[in-house]
């Protein structure tokens, strides 16, 4: 199994020290350890809550006011509660853009309905973020497949599903990467520890009682693949080359000691009552204006520096 790969699903012979316990269980392991939320960074705030968008016509006011006031924000949902807006629509062909041929050549119903409600999810929470229509949303792919807005490279997406979950990040500071997993999800967990966990990580698990290091493990698992995937490195980053404490904080090495640098923020939060969702985003020290309409993104000084100063004063901004 390779590092980054989730590890199999447990069968009736597995150890009893990963015996099957409810959602609920883990996340109130998590939340008794202090294990959930976030904490701020000396260069930005914290990670918002993700905001629970059940309906496209649901209040966006604070995803936006989460994107405006820290310079990321997550909304979520599950599909089924888009699958409405999928199959009702008249303007679905508009919204899907680019995407439609691949929804339309989907054969699956249930994979075709799931794909298109991701998409819709994406192009609504930007056009909310940055006050323009969804339909104006086009969404392209790098290589791996990871989606952008093409024309606004300024913003940067994360996407993420499970289940019936569904997750968007929009950031305007810098890579933003999500992972989301069912918080009962059932695994190996020694088999987790060897291929994912650095040596400190498992020193601190192997503190804690048997029935809280499954949760720990999961919180984990869903932090590095939020890191990598915000990293564009997917798999290809060896877990065990970088950690996380069993409470929110920033990277470490292997050793456990603190990672140089301070642009990134990390949070895991629950959700729905039955999953997790971690979100790694960097601050590559940028300076978006405070306004994230497209119409106002434009750096102000490269458009004065482009525009002939009047004949009898001086340039509007100073460069």
């Amino acid at each position: 199994m390779h590092p980054g790969e989730p590890p199999p699903l447990r069968g009736d012979h597995a150890t009893d020290d990963i015996d099957a316990r409810d959602s609920a269980g883990v996340l109130h392991t998590l939340h008794t350890l202090g294990a959930l939320g976030a904490v701020a960074t000396a260069r930005g705030a914290a990670v918002a809550p993700p905001v629970h968008i059940p309906r496209p016509d649901s209040s966006w006011l604070t995803v936006r006011e989460n994107l405006l006031d820290r310079g990321a924000t997550m909304a979520y949902a599950t599909w089924t509660e888009w699958l409405p807006a999928v199959l009702t629509t008249p303007r679905l062909r508009p919204l899907l853009g680019r995407d439609l041929s691949r929804y339309e050549r989907t054969s699956d119903p249930a994979v075709r309905c799931r794909f298109a409600a991701s998409r819709l999810l994406i192009k609504y929470t930007a056009a909310a973020a940055l006050g323009i229509a969804a339909e104006d949303i086009d969404i392209a792919y790098r290589l791996g497949g990871r989606p952008y807005l093409r024309g606004l490279d300024q913003v940067e997406v994360g996407l993420t599903h499970t289940g019936e979950l569904m997750a968007v990040g929009i950031s305007r500071t810098g890579r933003m990467g999500l992972d989301a997993e069912r918080a009962d999800r059932r695994f190996d967990a020694d088999l987790m520890r060897r291929q994912m966990c650095t040596p400190t990580e498992v020193a601190e698990l192997d503190t804690l009682p048997v029935e809280q290091r499954t949760a720990c493990l999961l919180r984990l698992w869903t932090l590095k693949e939020a890191y990598t995937k915000a990293l564009g490195q997917g798999m290809r980053l060896p877990f065990t080359e970088f950690g996380f404490g069993l409470t929110p904080g920033g990277l470490r090495t292997p050793d456990g000691t603190a990672a140089q640098g301070e642009e990134w923020a990390f949070a895991t939060y629950p959700v729905l009552g039955r999953y997790l969702i971690s979100a790694a985003c960097h601050d590559a020290g940028l300076d978006p204006a405070g306004d994230t309409s497209v119409g106002t993104m434009l750096d102000r000084r490269l458009l004065t520096a482009m525009t002939p100063p009047p004949p009898d004063g001086p340039p509007a901004v100073d460069i």
